[in-house]
């Protein structure tokens, strides 16, 4: 792979969007996008075109945090594309900008009320980069807020939202994640880790509270949820209880890429079970592309 493609690839974080495509998936069965047991071309295409601007808009949103992160990234991760000077910051920054207009258009493709959900999106996303990072509480709700309104973009594939609470459940899980990542790099963070715990639980028993309420079919998302509780718990434990950064990143890691399961757990309890594997061969993906770029 040419070296400059690989460098702008790495500031995408490739093994993350998968992560972006499955809210679009999730929130589109949410919708009643297998309501009828069959999908038209249009609905296809919609899909399509809401899969593609969740993943502009969250490589637009990494490429910036990193063109936001360049002085800290020179002291802590030093081997970046950024601070190692590989790729000029002006060159980051225009290339950040780019995916989020891109990743607007396409969104607009589908809906007027798609493009205006993603250009919402957007807002958060530079917001986030920008200025609540910085700040111990906003920071991770905004980050949340953020996945909150990708899913709602998924939910929005025939232009309305019918049950928009649902959001709340992934700007939750986000949110514990993003209190992990406070020790990722000096570790110390036993306090974050059990809080992380106490919301990953508030997550399951959300999806199964909320897809009990609206479609009374729990048995198969059961099973989804099950795999999903392993996946982050165990590493969560293991960073209780050695709190060192490489731990914590290992958590961090298996945050995000669960992310997927997640969401494929929510999809089945308004679709079918087919659909929910369907969701989790993005997972096979992600990981393999964590062996080749950064998660975080």
């Amino acid at each position: 792979m040419n070296k400059v493609l690989k460098d702008y690839l790495s500031l995408m974080r490739p093994a993350n969007l998968p992560t972006a495509a499955a809210d679009i998936f999730a929130g589109a069965a949410i919708s009643g996008l297998l309501a009828t047991g069959e999908v038209s071309h249009t609905m296809v295409v919609s899909l399509v075109y809401l899969v593609l601007s969740s993943v502009f808009l969250y490589a637009g949103g990494v490429v910036l945090n990193d063109v936001f992160d360049y002085k800290l990234d020179q002291i802590e991760r030093p081997e970046r594309p950024l601070p190692s000077g590989l790729i000029p910051i002006s060159s980051a920054a225009l290339f950040g900008i780019f995916l989020l207009l891109i990743g607007i258009i396409f969104a607009f493709f589908v809906h007027h009320f798609s493009g205006y959900l993603a250009v919402g999106l957007a807002i958060s996303i530079v917001a986030y980069d920008g200025f609540s990072k910085n700040f111990g509480f906003l920071g991770p709700l905004n980050m949340g807020l953020c996945r909150s309104l990708n899913l709602l973009l998924g939910m929005s594939i025939f232009g309305s939202i019918l049950i928009p609470w649902i959001a709340i459940i992934p700007l939750v899980y986000i949110f514990a994640i993003t209190l992990i990542s406070r020790g990722e790099v000096h570790g110390n963070n036993k306090a974050h880790i059990i809080w992380a715990g106490i919301l990953y639980a508030l997550v399951i028993f959300g999806v199964v509270n909320m897809v009990y309420v609206q479609t009374n079919e729990i048995m198969p998302m059961l099973l989804f949820l099950a795999v999903f509780g392993i996946l982050v718990f165990r590493p969560l434990i293991n960073a209780y209880r050695l709190n060192s950064p490489g731990n914590i990143k290992k958590a961090v890691i298996a945050g995000v890429l669960s992310l997927i399961v997640l969401d494929a757990a929510i999809a089945v309890g308004f679709s079918v079970w087919w659909y929910g594997l369907f969701i989790l061969l993005l997972l096979p993906l992600s990981m393999l592309l964590s062996k080749i770029f950064a998660v975080t």
